[in-house]
């Protein structure tokens, strides 16, 4: 689970680092499905190749708009390279709401009960 927690209308930007162990190149297409995966993008493309022994990094990107959580899933498919297939990968993402700033504040005046 990747979670995101902030304050509301803040951005947050998660990385997820793959490694890659073996002698092939590994690429891998990245999908976001559910609920709320309208609101989480992948800023940096979907894609990501990752030669031998070496990391990749997918940049996941959410915007808090909403008090509720939001939930999606980050999927990583394999693309074939030279003839290798990597595992197929799922990551939960999960948002949080931990504070609210107010953007202005507005003073008046005003009766509470009038005749």
């Amino acid at each position: 689970t990747i979670e995101f927690t902030g304050a509301l209308h803040a951005t947050i930007v998660k990385q997820v680092r793959l490694k890659n162990p073996s002698n092939n190149t590994l690429a891998y297409n990245a999908i976001l499905v559910g609920r709320d995966a309208a609101n989480f993008s992948l800023p940096k493309g979907n894609t990501v190749t990752i030669p031998p022994g070496r990391q990749g990094v997918i940049t996941v990107e959410f915007t808090i708009r909403f008090l509720r959580p939001a939930e999606a899933v980050l999927i990583l498919i394999s693309n074939k390279v030279d003839g290798i297939d990597g595992a197929t990968m799922a990551f939960s993402l999960k948002s949080e709401v931990k504070n609210i700033e107010p953007h202005g504040m507005i003073k008046c005046r005003s009766p509470c009960y009038e005749l």
